[in-house]
């Protein structure tokens, strides 16, 4: 029998041209990836490290090996997080996405087969971010973005995002939103918590925000990814829509009740097991579920294929989830392919 097509819509590429981009055109800031040994390296931006960076994040022969090994036929490629540099002056920002971008654009046409990409853009400047995507995705070919949960702790549902939204939407763009500068780090500092429960965290108050902010009603095109199988989204969401019911807070901005926005959410698959992933599938339907594995870090999920075989969906349903949804999903209006 023929294995169905499978499309990974959570990686991260950062290649040593580009890093060496970087340090060219923003040395105030500071990039560098120092190799720990054949396999790993540190990633430091301003200062700030990362460990270990996984050779297959830099090294695209590794990176095409595994997605054999692990069953991918295809990445849609993001940065790696720690390089989208929401805290800097926009001008750096915008030349470290232009960089960015340009260099995923660049790896996708020279593997088409392999590889669709997502642009990074300066974020604290709403309309300079929406210039940006236009030209990532109409002049380079990307497909969307991936957009950090929050700006330096400013929430999603900021009115002047409205003119990247409106852009988006257009555009046809795919966001994914990734969790940065996760909420409530103070009281997760030990064992790793900032990463087991603050991302999760992150990603769901951004949801909340596009929710009641909203922004998906006003913008109800609009293709959204949650990152890490929606955070805690998914179990809390009827939680969000008796509150709406009950609260005169929750109808600020969200005129009409948070189900039909909430129904607009698209997740990946990364949850670690076949149970949580049922539960996802089961609520969400298989048309708003993309396998995902968050590679090449070690919090990613690489036996995904397997896991969907372990659930109780349909042949239609397995390769929707595959891939199917993602090809379907992938295809701008307004931008080249």
């Amino acid at each position: 029998m023929t294995r169905p097509a499978t499309y990974d819509i959570h990686a991260h590429i950062l290649e040593l041209d580009t890093v060496a981009a970087l340090q060219d055109a923003l040395p105030e800031i500071g990039f560098a990836l120092v190799p720990i040994d054949d396999e790993s390296a540190v990633l430091d931006v301003a200062g700030v490290k990362y460990r270990p960076f996984p050779r297959g994040g830099w090294d695209v022969e590794r990176r095409l090996a595994d997605m054999a090994r692990y069953g991918f036929d295809r990445q849609l490629l993001a940065v790696s997080p720690q390089t989208v540099l929401y805290d800097k002056p926009a001008a750096a920002a915008l030349t470290a996405s232009k960089i960015q971008n340009d260099a995923i654009a660049a790896r996708c046409r020279a593997n088409p087969q392999s590889f669709q990409g997502l642009a990074t853009l300066p974020m604290q400047a709403p309309e300079i971010a929406a210039a940006e995507l236009e030209r990532a995705m109409t002049e380079g070919g990307l497909v969307g973005a991936m957009l950090g949960t929050n700006i330096e702790g400013r929430n999603l549902d900021l009115p002047e995002l409205d003119v990247l939204w409106a852009r988006a939407e257009a555009l046809g763009a795919f966001l994914l939103l990734h969790p940065l500068q996760v909420a409530g780090i103070d009281r997760q500092r030990s064992y790793y918590l900032q990463n087991f429960i603050g991302n999760p965290l992150d990603t769901t108050i951004a949801a909340a925000c596009l929710v009641f902010g909203g922004v998906l009603e006003r913008f109800p095109r609009l293709k959204v990814c949650l990152s890490h199988g929606g955070g805690f989204v998914p179990y809390q969401q009827a939680r969000w829509i008796h509150g709406w019911a009950e609260r005169a807070e929750a109808k600020l901005r969200l005129k009409g009740e948070p189900g039909p926005s909430i129904d607009r959410l698209l997740f990946d698959t990364i949850l670690h097991d076949v149970a949580p992933l049922q539960f996802l599938v089961d609520l969400a339907g298989a048309d708003r579920v993309m396998l995902g594995t968050d590679y090449p870090f070690d919090m990613g999920q690489y036996d995904l294929p397997e896991v969907i075989d372990a659930l109780r969906i349909t042949a239609r349903e397995r390769e929707t989830i595959l891939a199917g949804a993602a090809e379907r999903l992938l295809r701008p209006a307004g931008g080249a392919r």
